[in-house]
């Protein structure tokens, strides 16, 4: 008997365990300000009940920040850490490098963000921001309504249940990828499946 791909046994999996959908994509965010945030801050954190409410408080507070270029201004006159209340140096410091990165490239809007993330190079120069990697690349573009698939914990986690391990995040991404193609999902949707099974389930 042949083995199964990584694909066809995260595809049985999904199967059983979430059923054929539909699967919607996450929303994301309009405001840039939120984008960079949500990046920046949700690593490791409970997303509901402490990045959420976070970047709702930071576009009622920063309606101007919707813009990199807002963004950026309120950056250099408020303190970042105040406005949404999370006390991490490491974390601010990696929104400001990705707002110094998004201006610098005149990348100002959502749409901007999303055209933008088609060039490779593009990829490479979010890699260079301190506190960016490939997750967190990849989870910018489903912030700003592309369809990709962001590896965290929470997919190792459910690739794990389905008897796939040990692979290389690019791999793994991969392997998510192959499998919406075989169940007939957007990646994106079929990530944010995944991730809302496993993150009510810790």
């Amino acid at each position: 008997m042949t083995a199964r791909s990584p694909a066809q046994q995260l595809a049985a999996h999904v199967r059983t365990v979430l059923g054929d959908g539909p699967f919607s994509l996450p929303g994301g965010w309009t405001h840039m300000g939120a984008v960079i945030c949500d990046a920046s801050f949700q690593a490791r954190r409970k997303y509901q009940s402490t990045i959420r409410p976070r970047l709702l408080q930071l576009q009622a507070a920063w309606p101007d920040a919707a813009t990199v270029s807002g963004f950026q201004a309120r950056l250099a006159a408020e303190d970042l850490a105040v406005a949404i209340n999370f006390r991490s140096p490491r974390r601010v410091a990696t929104a400001h490098g990705i707002t110094g990165l998004l201006a610098a490239n005149g990348v100002d809007t959502r749409n901007d963000l999303r055209a933008w993330l088609d060039h490779e190079a593009s990829r490479t120069a979010l890699l260079a921001v301190e506190g960016v990697g490939p997750k967190t690349v990849d989870y910018i573009g489903n912030l700003v309504g592309r369809s990709q698939v962001a590896v965290d914990m929470h997919l190792r986690n459910f690739a794990a249940d389905a008897g796939v391990s040990g692979l290389k995040y690019e791999q793994l991404r991969a392997a998510y990828e192959e499998t919406a193609g075989l169940l007939g999902h957007e990646p994106g949707g079929l990530e944010y499946a995944v991730w809302r099974f496993r993150s009510q389930s810790v």
